[in-house]
């Protein structure tokens, strides 16, 4: 059913494709020239404006054949650094790699292939389909940014996946956390570092001494939280004026989130103004967290297309955000989905043939339980 030839060189046509997070305008113009081939209409919004990239997100509607509620799925089109001049290597072990300076980039565009081999096939075959929607979104890799600007109402569908786990197909995500990104600014007092020193409050030292009391890594099974840039200082012979600390707080619970974000900055702030400083803590919700449950009619479709294929259904828990996170927020329940891709983010991404064979089953199978 699969055409494997063409969904190898459809995946390595895209991968090959540039479309690191904010210049993904190359892999915008291949999807509009693709649909627009089969006499698809794709939808452009403005995120590319808004975040100053190249491209917005994508979103493309087939018509139904048959008197179904509507069904989405969705997968980001940027990559991360080093993702510019891909070359995909076809290994005798049926693994596809990258030639090894840059990431592969199946982190996402194994799902775009994926979902556009079904498109393939449901046109071929005349395959019976409720309404579909396909949501290609922007600055995924930044923060779910491109999907946290999609306008939501323009979308039908109440169920959705999203196709962007890196566990096996068959895997179904139906918890992760929500996030916080933290901003913690210290202003210090500036003087010279060999003459008059007494004069200055050294703010990077003050962060320093603040962090020191602050919990930093797992906090518990459910909670992290984590300080991940600082930056301070005009010169070493003048004393820091002002430093400033990047980080953030995750839990599967909004309540402990709000627990360790407040400690955090409360604990911050005293410190630094106990020392003799000033302190600040911007905080930003970056997604909200996803409690699906087993009994879902989400959950138990993706189940039961699984099974279909032959595998066991795996109910899994991540500690990291996806589109699904903002998909949710917007009050269309929707799972992640294992799609099998390696070591993403990393030069030595791969992923296997047969799990990309298999994805495109998978998005068939479900969208078959659909109808």
């Amino acid at each position: 059913m699969v055409n494997e030839e063409r969904l190898v060189q459809l995946f390595i046509q895209l991968v090959e494709t540039d479309s690191i997070s904010g210049r993904e305008g190359k892999v915008r113009d291949f999807l509009k020239q693709y649909f627009s081939q089969r006499g698809l209409q794709v939808e452009e919004d403005n995120a590319g404006e808004i975040l100053q990239g190249s491209s917005g997100n994508l979103l493309v509607k087939i018509t139904g054949t048959v008197d179904k509620p509507p069904l989405l799925f969705a997968a980001h089109m940027d990559t991360v650094e080093p993702g510019e001049g891909v070359k995909a290597v076809v290994g005798n072990d049926r693994i596809i790699r990258s030639q090894g300076d840059t990431v592969l980039g199946a982190d996402d565009k194994s799902a775009i292939a994926a979902m556009l081999e079904a498109v393939e096939i449901i046109r071929e075959r005349q395959w019976p389909h409720p309404p579909l929607e396909f949501l290609f979104t922007v600055s995924e890799e930044q923060g779910l940014m491109g999907s946290k600007l999609f306008d939501f109402t323009r979308l039908q569908s109440k169920i959705a996946y999203v196709l962007d786990d890196n566990n096996d197909p068959g895997t179904i995500v139906i918890k992760s956390p929500c996030q916080n990104e933290i901003e913690y600014i210290v202003q210090g007092q500036a003087a010279h570092a060999g003459m008059n020193p007494e004069d200055g409050v050294n703010a990077i030292h003050l962060a320093a001494m603040a962090l020191a009391k602050m919990p930093c890594g797992r906090i518990d099974e459910e909670t992290t939280c984590n300080f991940g840039i600082i930056e301070g200082g005009w010169a070493r012979n003048i004393v820091a004026a002002e430093c400033r600390i990047h980080g953030e707080a995750r839990s599967h619970s909004r309540e402990k989130l709000n627990h360790i974000t407040n400690s955090l900055q409360n604990t911050f702030i005293n410190e630094i103004e106990r020392l003799g400083g000033q302190a600040e803590v911007k905080i930003d919700l970056l997604y909200p967290e996803i409690a699906l449950q087993s009994e879902e009619e989400v959950v138990q479709r993706a189940q039961r297309a699984i099974r279909k294929l032959g595998l066991e259904p795996t109910l899994a828990a991540t500690g990291g955000g996806s589109d699904a996170s903002v998909i949710n927020g917007a009050g269309i329940r929707c799972a992640n989905l294992g799609v099998g891709m390696k070591n993403v983010h990393t030069t030595e991404e791969y992923i296997a043939i047969d799990d990309l064979v298999m994805d495109v089953r998978l998005i068939l199978a479900i969208i078959e339980e659909s109808c």
